[in-house]
């Protein structure tokens, strides 16, 4: 019997600094350790009663002696710190070369590239920033100019930002696939170009939902590309298609928000019988690992938490639920991107009377190997990274 299997990705909640973290000045981060020790009263009795105390010591959320889940952490193999990364080697395909970052702006070459493929007369910005503080710095002059702003971060990322009266989003989509395919190729081939449109006036600029990314297509197999072959449901939820470039998808989900997406598996996990539903929430990197806003993260945590009942109740004796994360975003440490982080990784089966620790998976590639295995799939899995720990958490074993 194929069952269901459910994975959701909390974005950017990591449990600890890795080994090589100082090499990406993240040292001393642990997103959710922090979260736990400066918010009073942080309270996520669900995930604890799964086994999320038991994974890292936290101030205020204890290991308990009979989790309902096996539990455990994983370590990131590929180069870099950036969703692209995680995401795919989630699903099997560790990244040996780092994505291409530019802590100074991009050169010269490929701005007059990216004006020249779009028919722009202009840009403004091309530096690092925080998408709402250059959009206060830069929002006026854009409107008067019609120019797009561009920027990037810590990350991978070819961000363009456009108010939506001056460039229509039409527009503003065309300009990044264009940038995708044509500008950002080659040594410049960055995970992602992203679409950033706002609203507003000066001095109350905001930005709207329809953010939209373009991500490099996976370099190599996918276990969603195995499971697409064999015949095995595929459904992304929240932004996964943009992060897999949609490659390996039966079906297509955009949220816009955490809740958007806790609704959609709720949902999409009452239709189904059997299949694959990969979910990424993404508010607690979006909304608050990246503006430092603790209280807000851990809101979104206890949110999360409350609605996890529901989502269990949707599984049936053979189904699997794993909770897991891409990266590190410590809103308690002073920098605002990515940090280099271990994530959780939790598996629940209502077959499960005391949960196990699978210890310290040498990679997130190893979850990818897992699920093929519930599936049925073995020889197919050969071309993936990882090792499984189905082993682990089979209740025949």
């Amino acid at each position: 019997m194929i069952p269901k299997i459910i994975v959701i990705i909390l974005d950017g909640v990591g449990v600890g600094e890795l080994p090589d973290a100082a090499f990406y000045n993240d040292q001393g981060s642990n997103t959710l350790g922090h979260i736990s020790s400066v918010i009073e009263n942080f309270n996520i009795p669900n995930l604890q009663k799964l086994g999320i105390g038991n994974i890292i010591p936290m101030t205020s959320v204890h290991a308990i002696e009979k989790p309902v889940a096996h539990f455990g952490k994983m370590a990131e193999q590929s180069k870099g710190k950036d969703s692209t990364t995680g995401h795919w080697e989630l699903m099997g395909l560790i990244t040996e070369k780092e994505f291409p970052t530019y802590p100074f702006g991009f050169p010269k070459e490929l701005m007059d590239e990216f004006l020249k493929a779009n028919m722009l007369k202009g840009y403004l910005g091309n530096k690092p920033a925080s998408g709402t503080e250059i959009i206060k710095e830069l929002g006026e002059e854009h409107q008067k100019t019609g120019y797009p702003i561009v920027y990037t971060s810590a990350d991978s990322v070819f961000q363009i930002a456009a108010h939506e009266e001056i460039i229509s989003l039409d527009r503003l989509y065309k300009i990044c696939m264009v940038t995708r395919n044509q500008v950002c190729v080659g040594e410049h081939a960055v995970a992602r170009v992203i679409a950033r449109p706002f609203l507003g006036i000066s001095g109350n600029y905001f930005r709207t939902p329809n953010r939209k990314d373009f991500s490099l297509k996976p370099n190599g197999k996918t276990l969603l590309d195995i499971l697409y072959e064999n015949n095995i449901l595929t459904i992304g939820i929240g932004k996964i298609e943009d992060l897999y470039a949609g490659m390996g998808l039966k079906q297509i989900i955009h949220t816009r928000s955490n809740l958007e997406g806790i609704k959609a598996i709720i949902q999409e996990s009452r239709k189904i019988k059997d299949g694959l539903i990969l979910a990424n929430l993404v508010d607690f990197d979006q909304l608050y690992g990246h503006r430092n806003d603790s209280a807000g993260f851990a809101r979104a945590l206890e949110e999360f938490d409350s609605k996890l009942t529901e989502i269990i109740e949707t599984l049936r004796a053979p189904d699997w639920l794993f909770i897991t994360a891409d990266h590190g975003n410590d809103p308690v440490t002073p920098s605002t991107d990515h940090s280099r982080e271990y994530v959780p990784i939790l598996a629940y089966n209502k077959k499960i009377e005391v949960g196990k620790n699978i210890g310290v998976r040498r990679t997130f590639a190893d979850l990818a190997k897992t699920i093929g295995n519930l599936f049925g799939l073995n020889s197919e899995l050969e071309q993936l990274s990882g090792e499984s720990f189905y082993h682990l958490i089979n209740s025949e074993n």
